[in-house]
């Protein structure tokens, strides 16, 4: 979010808050009060950034309560905690507030213990910098978490009533996670000396254990070097992993409750169940269903198991399979299935390719362009999510292994020139770039104990975690031998702190990350991937390419997936883009003029 469209929607709602409290004095309603003396302050809120916290034990008045949430600011989260009588407050504007399905813990502070041992690779630390808050802001995104104007958190930095505190790690100095403190006392002058905790997030691609448990002790701790007495939170009642830490801790559930406003970012938490198979959809599906599902566009899942749903609105219906739609034809589909075919269609079309030739070019031919490259990258023609793909080949034995491998899923197996680079995945709906990153191989970090493939599984175990199943490193060929190029075996216990490539290939389903560089990515590989999508003639594609930097004009084109995995593509609107080609007049009637006038000008 934009520093200047979030100033003008506070204006906005403050200005809408001024013209309802007038109303409320004419009708007879207290209104707020800022209060810094000794009693505690009525009808008392405080600004987060993503939204207010209303604080519903200093309200008297049910009615002033409701026009308080009513003055929430556009694309913001306000929450009412400790709402008195949360039945009457529904009873009187069922239509515009819920009950929250959240359950609210708290943390005797006096009967707190600290942790036996302090964290290990990473150390918690206050904010400091607007560098910082970005970081933070990169991980409420990836957790579907509303984003904060960098430079809010930076006004907050020496505030007294909310503290932020970040998971640093040691040798990168990544930002690994992040939350944030209320002062209760500071705030509304509470006679029960409370704080509260907010936000906790950690990076969903962190390696490292720990990181909310160290983040929550931290902010205890510094309430208790503030003479607190509680600190509360509030969790949903289904987030099963939060709860174990924080029961873990000592936090106890108390029956206090959270009413917050009907709204697109609250939509999940007041729209009822989703269907039955709903949650049997992959991560790909699933999230292009909840954006569908969130216009009113009706979801029908016709194949949970294999990402297949249709979507139905205004008489238009449109059979999918993640993000490949009947929008793509079959010619299309046909030329991204052979990698060969795709090769000669945007080499053709201008686009920089490697070099190539097949497994069947004959040993003397093949050992010319091994020696002339030096490294190779063997593949089959057919498949996805780097199966049968093996990179980095410089000896004939190990290149004649490797064919062997990729014929096992496809007969036709490519011998191409490796280009020396990092991974890009550029994301391309209807011939405009909506997302692009970087694809990092899978690494792992020794810890001293364990051996290389304790670690790989470790890390496997984790990566599946983040990502509901789809990435894991594999225990094969192509792994040992990345292993071993890097002068260890599966047996070997590496050093503490000692980072290890595990994996040639950068792909999701084998244990590589994401890293969003859609707002720096040169504008010479983004007309590339639009060439490229162009030439096969497809909606909807990601495009791969070699690059030295995001920045940098350089690349060679790689291969292009006709069904690439959106749900990877966070914070980026990669549902809400697919959505928009599917059905047009879902959008917004600005939009759909803006979208309009931006293609005339193409």
């Amino acid at each position: 979010m934009s520093s200047d469209k979030g100033s003008k929607d506070d204006h906005r709602g403050r200005d809408a808050y001024s013209h309802r409290l007038k109303r409320m004095r004419s009708q007879g309603m207290k209104p707020p009060i800022s209060n810094d003396g000794g009693g505690m302050t009525a009808d008392a809120s405080i600004d987060c950034g993503w939204g207010r916290v209303v604080f519903g034990q200093t309200f008297s008045d049910t009615k002033l309560l409701i026009e308080t949430l009513r003055a929430e600011v556009p694309d913001h989260r306000d929450i009412a905690i400790y709402v008195r009588d949360p039945h009457v407050v529904l009873a009187n504007a069922p239509q515009e507030v819920f009950l929250d399905p959240s359950h609210t813990y708290r943390l005797e502070l006096s009967t707190y213990r600290p942790a036996s041992k302090p964290p290990q690779g990473f150390f918690i630390r206050r904010l400091t910098s607007e560098i910082d808050a970005q970081a933070i802001n990169r991980i409420y995104a990836s957790r579907g978490m509303v984003v904060v104007r960098p430079d809010f958190f930076w006004r907050q930095r020496d505030a007294r009533s909310i503290s932020y505190f970040v998971a640093e790690e040691e040798h990168s100095g990544d930002i690994l996670g992040t939350v944030t403190g209320i002062d209760h006392t500071r705030v509304f002058n509470d006679p029960e000396r409370g704080s509260s905790l907010w936000c906790l997030a950690s990076d969903p691609q962190a390696r490292q254990r720990g990181i909310g448990e160290a983040l929550v002790r931290r902010l205890a701790e510094h309430f208790i070097a503030r003479g607190a007495s509680y600190l509360d939170l509030s969790v949903l009642h289904d987030n099963d992993p939060a709860i174990r830490l924080y029961e873990k801790l000592g936090f106890r559930r108390v029956p206090y409750f959270t009413v917050k406003r009907k709204n697109q970012i609250n939509e999940k938490l007041f729209t009822g169940p989703e269907a039955e198979d709903y949650e049997a959809l992959n991560p790909y599906a699933r999230l292009i269903v909840t954006e569908a599902r969130r216009r009113g566009i009706s979801a029908e899942i016709t194949d949970a198991k294999g990402g297949f749903f249709r979507l139905s609105y205004g008489g238009r219906s449109i059979h999918c399979r993640e993000s490949l739609s009947e929008l793509t034809t079959s010619v299309a589909m046909s030329i991204c299935d052979d990698k060969s075919v795709t090769r000669r269609f945007v080499e053709e079309a201008g686009v920089k390719v490697p070099r190539q030739m097949t497994s069947d070019a004959g040993d003397d031919a093949i050992r010319g362009f091994l020696e002339e490259a030096g490294h190779l990258v063997v593949k089959p023609a057919r498949g996805e999510q780097g199966r049968g793909i093996s990179v980095g080949i410089t000896t004939f034995e190990d290149l004649q292994a490797a064919v062997k491998e990729a014929k096992d899923y496809c007969d036709t197996v490519l011998i191409e020139e490796m280009v020396d680079g990092e991974d890009l995945r550029l994301i391309v709906i209807n011939y405009r770039l909506v997302a692009a990153a970087v694809r990092r191989p899978a690494h792992i970090v020794g810890d001293g104990k364990s051996t290389i493939e304790q670690l790989i599984a470790n890390q496997s175990e984790r990566r599946r975690a983040a990502t509901g199943g789809e990435s894991s490193i594999p225990l094969d060929a192509e792994t040992e031998r990345t292993v071993r190029d890097a002068g260890y075996t599966f047996a070997d216990v590496p050093k503490a702190g000692t980072e290890i490539r595990v994996r040639r290939t950068a792909n999701l389903h084998t244990g590589g990350t994401i890293h969003d560089v859609t707002d720096i990515v040169h504008p010479k590989l983004v007309d590339a991937a639009i060439s490229a999508a162009r030439a096969i003639n497809i909606p909807v594609v990601g495009i791969d390419l070699m690059i030295k930097s995001p920045q940098n004009p350089d690349y060679a084109f790689i291969e292009a997936n006709e069904r690439p995995g959106l749900a990877n593509h966070e914070p980026q609107p990669t549902a809400e883009r697919f959505i928009d080609l599917l059905f047009p007049l879902s959008m917004p009637a600005g939009m759909r003029h803006s979208a309009r006038e931006a293609h005339k000008n193409e």
